[in-house]
């Protein structure tokens, strides 16, 4: 089973001082920051999905890219440009969710394969229009006329892409997107993607189905499914499942939820491979927009708020170095809570106690949280949060090279 990550530019500073919140004066980003797999071991993905919505912009506006990353990833090359390691894949896709609301996908087939092929992807997945609806097996409902319009749209554009990469010589190994609304339409668009001649087929629009809903669809598709046909889950992480998708022809996956559990969740923050952990709050004063905004209400002293936020951090890397006891972090952090927390939040300090005793850092083989310590399980600034992002992604490998899948 291999796991793609999907690239959204997330890099870090190794040279950042977590002391003095700040990064080195000549640092460039591009030269100098990170990518996960270069700075976590073993590799916690085996392959980078890139999408082009993320690169070139799609009707929502500019990607993420600034215009000189963009001229250097089609000068180098997906492999060069990530530093990938030696038989890393790439996978490109055209980024569905960024044109969700249009009729017809804004992007031509031609352009399509020209960024695949310019930037040098191993594979790339046709265009396609997600539908988001379920019906289940049975069910006497018809489908909203939408859905079937938008399964057409993407069987047509995988046709056209199909002939395209064939009239071209074949540069990429090309992959049919199927979008579907349950369990028969989705093995409908898998048969005919292979009677066009696709051998992989990624399945979209699945992220918020539940996993028997998942499962019904693939059992679905294995009445159809030939014995040579690959299939990708866009968008999914289920590793609880990963053994049963894998029964029915799933091989490869992608998704950023492990990463973005570490900035985005409200609690499950920091994995381990048995449980999960809330990371500790110590908002900057000078950083935090919500706190700059309680502050400018007058809501917050800023003297206070700064003699607090110093104060958090004395006391935690006092207890993680032995200097401090339980008792004093966590009155550190319930004084700064409670001049800072929004009245319409719950407290976090059960849930930093269980943080602070359990002390997962400690030992967790990760280079990450060998170098960083506690800073790793402090949610505060993209440096703190992007490391324990990808500390999560170490996680994440480890849970799924345990699973028996032969």
């Amino acid at each position: 089973m291999k796991f793609y990550f999907p690239d959204s530019q997330d890099m870090v500073s190794p040279s950042y001082d977590f002391v003095n919140d700040e990064y080195a004066p000549h640092r460039v980003r591009q030269r100098d920051d990170v990518y996960a797999h270069e700075i976590v071991k073993p590799v916690p993905y085996d392959g980078l999905l890139v999408s082009k919505a993320i690169v070139d912009g799609s009707v929502r506006g500019a990607g993420k890219y600034s215009t000189p990353q963009r001229e250097r990833l089609y000068r180098l090359g997906v492999k060069r440009f990530f530093r990938l390691e030696a038989g890393m894949a790439t996978l490109g896709d055209c980024g569905a969710f960024n044109y969700i609301d249009e009729e017809r996908p804004p992007y031509e087939v031609e352009e399509v394969l020209d960024f695949y092929e310019d930037c040098g992807f191993d594979a790339g997945i046709s265009i396609d229009h997600i539908i988001f609806g379920y019906l289940p097996l049975g069910s006497p409902e018809p489908p909203n006329p939408a859905w079937v319009q938008r399964q057409e749209i993407s069987l047509g554009l995988a046709e056209e892409f199909l002939a395209a990469v064939r009239r071209r010589g074949e540069k990429i190994q090309p992959v049919g997107a199927a979008q579907g609304w349950g369990p028969e339409s989705y093995a409908d668009s898998v048969a005919r993607l292979q009677k066009m001649g696709y051998q992989r087929i990624a399945l979209g629009g699945m992220v918020p189905l539940k996993s028997h809903e998942i499962l019904a669809c693939l059992q679905a598709i294995d009445e159809v499914r030939k014995a040579d046909t690959e299939l990708h889950l866009l968008g999914i992480n289920r590793v609880d499942s990963m053994k049963e998708f894998a029964s029915h022809g799933v091989t490869s996956f992608d998704s950023t939820s492990v990463f973005r559990q570490a900035f985005m969740d409200d609690r499950h923050n920091f994995h381990t491979t048995t449980d999960s952990f809330t990371a500790i709050r110590v908002p900057q004063v000078d950083g935090n927009p919500t706190l700059k905004r309680m502050i400018l209400a007058g809501a917050v002293s800023q003297a206070d708020a700064i003699t607090g936020e110093r104060a958090c951090l004395r006391a935690l890397r006092a207890y993680d170095q032995g200097t401090a006891s339980f008792d004093e972090a966590m009155e550190a952090l319930r004084v700064y809570e409670t001049l800072v927390l929004p009245p319409n939040k719950k407290s976090y300090l059960p849930a930093y106690e269980h943080t602070l005793r359990s002390a997962p850092w400690r030992t967790c083989p990760c280079k990450l949280c060998h170098d960083h310590g506690i800073e790793i399980a402090i949610f505060r600034g993209t440096e703190r949060n992007k490391r324990r992002g990808f500390h999560n992604l170490s996680v994440l490998e480890a849970k799924i090279s345990t699973i028996p899948f032969v």
